[in-house]
């Protein structure tokens, strides 16, 4: 196996097309990013060649850069278990309501789950640094809550500015959690442990 000690930019080859139906084509919703696309390198001495590579696209993060490429107000991840959780299917699980990418990255969220919540956390905190506008948001949430996610009552809203960093969602309970019918409403103040 061949490894480079280089790094080489990483970029989506048909943001111009997706950019020109979204333009010229508003009836039309581009479908990209599923699955992550497929992974390919230019050959050195002919740029425009381009060379199929062993390599694993992350879909999530693959739609984040796309989104930041399009100057996309908003990221939305789906998910069939709702936003991010500090002890999700625990009796003391409690979801986010909004954070910001540096409390998300201080406290490792998402690091328990590197398969499945770890990579779209990730490419939550990367849409909203990444961005070049203000006020840009990512969410994270149930494909079966999408509409109530746009105005934050479900799910998870990633953004610069959040008091304190974090805000947590009253008592729910995440799928698989144990649900207990005198459960304690949650602080708004963030958890010292993340």
């Amino acid at each position: 196996m061949n490894h480079h000690n280089h790094i080489t930019k990483i970029r989506i080859l048909q943001v111009d097309a997706i950019k020109t139906l979204l333009e010229h084509s508003p009836d039309l919703l581009p479908i990209a990013c599923g699955g992550g696309g497929i992974p390919v390198s230019r050959v050195p001495s002919h740029p425009q060649t381009l060379l199929g590579v062993e390599a694993v696209i992350d879909k999530d993060r693959c739609g984040a850069k796309l989104a930041n490429e399009l100057d996309a107000d908003g990221y939305i991840i789906l998910t069939d278990g709702g936003g991010i959780w500090q002890n999700y299917g625990k009796a003391n699980a409690r979801e986010m309501k909004m954070a910001t990418p540096e409390y998300l990255l201080g406290t490792k969220a998402g690091r328990n789950f590197p398969g499945s919540m770890g990579p779209k956390i990730q490419a939550a905190i990367d849409f909203v640094q990444n961005s070049k506008k203000k006020g840009t948001w990512a969410a994270i949430g149930d494909l079966r809550d999408a509409a109530k996610i746009f105005d934050n009552g479900e799910g998870t809203i990633v953004k610069e500015d959040v008091e304190e960093g974090v805000v947590w969602r009253e008592a729910e309970f995440p799928p698989g959690g144990e649900e207990e019918k005198s459960h304690p409403k949650q602080s708004k103040k963030p958890h010292k442990s993340g």
